[in-house]
């Protein structure tokens, strides 16, 4: 019993690392909280959907392609919404409520065309769980668990030893500094939304083929990755990463004591003893002011 809910538990953790990192990479460089992120997020799985389900191809095609239509989908806001919206002067509180505005047209746009019922890509199929420690572990979520290992990867290799990744560092460190410098802010907040939009839409793909998917799927994913992020350390790739597990692991403990009502209260409870007592996350470190 213990050692399923602590797997459960890492599966669940994986789930909140990816989303984290995926808003964590649109975060640093534009400083406010991108709430039409559930959306993009909700709207990968469905992309998928369309290409794996509605379209008969094969689901090694459709998940790319799933990914690939979510990082557009990002972009088209970026370009299309917060840009212009940023040239005319808007403050933080002007994008977030754009976000939010964003978030709400989006996710009944998939009611919409979707429907509200739950949509899976299964199929009528159940994998069988392989036995690991005395718990059972289906291969979709051995999947979810490497997935996000892989990614925190590529993400850091790509920060550390490529162009884009060194002007994506100044411009979250400094954004009007790293503009004075030459760096096109514009162009590496772009990345970062399509990069951030692609992640976001591959963790929508894998928690919907290990427990189907519906149109509000992206507010949870959204809510849990913040408070991943938040506790982590809110500039920090690998604190976003244990954060995101230690939410996981939390979670599904906690359960085994007070029961699954529970789990939200256990989240933002985790994220009110942060707020109090260590506000910059497991490994963030404090800003310290500089007297001139």
């Amino acid at each position: 019993m213990l050692n399923q809910l602590i797997f459960n538990g890492l599966i669940a953790g994986s789930t909140y690392a990816l989303a984290a990192l995926s808003f964590l990479i649109i975060y640093l460089p534009t400083r406010f909280f991108h709430f039409a992120h559930g959306a993009v997020f909700a709207w990968g799985a469905y992309f998928c959907y369309i290409f794996s389900v509605l379209l008969q191809l094969p689901l090694w095609v459709a998940m790319p392609l799933g990914v690939l239509m979510a990082a557009g989908l990002g972009m088209g806001l970026e370009v299309g919404i917060y840009r212009p919206l940023r040239r005319r002067g808007a403050t933080g509180l002007v994008l977030l409520l754009a976000s939010l505005g964003l978030y709400v047209v989006f996710q009944n746009l998939i009611s919409m065309f979707f429907g509200d019922e739950t949509k899976s890509l299964r199929g009528d199929e159940v994998a069988e769980g392989i036995p690991i420690f005395g718990a059972r572990i289906t291969p979709i979520q051995l999947w979810i668990m490497l997935a996000p290992i892989v990614s925190f990867g590529i993400i850091l290799s790509i920060l550390k030893f490529t162009r884009f990744g060194k002007a994506f560092r100044a411009a979250s460190s400094d954004p009007e500094l790293a503009l004075v410098r030459g760096i096109d802010v514009d162009r590496i907040t772009l990345g970062a939304f399509a990069l951030g939009s692609g992640l976001a839409g591959l963790a929508a793909i894998l928690v919907t083929l290990d427990v189907d998917m519906t149109p509000t799927m992206g507010l949870g994913a959204l809510m849990s990755g913040i408070v991943a992020m938040i506790i982590g350390g809110s500039r920090s790739v690998a604190g976003t990463a244990l954060g995101g597990l230690m939410l996981g692991l939390a979670q599904h403990l906690g359960v085994w004591k007070i029961g699954s009502q529970w789990q939200d209260a256990i989240a933002f409870g985790i994220l009110l003893v942060f707020l109090f007592f260590r506000p910059y996350g497991i490994l963030g470190k404090p800003m310290r002011k500089v007297e001139v």
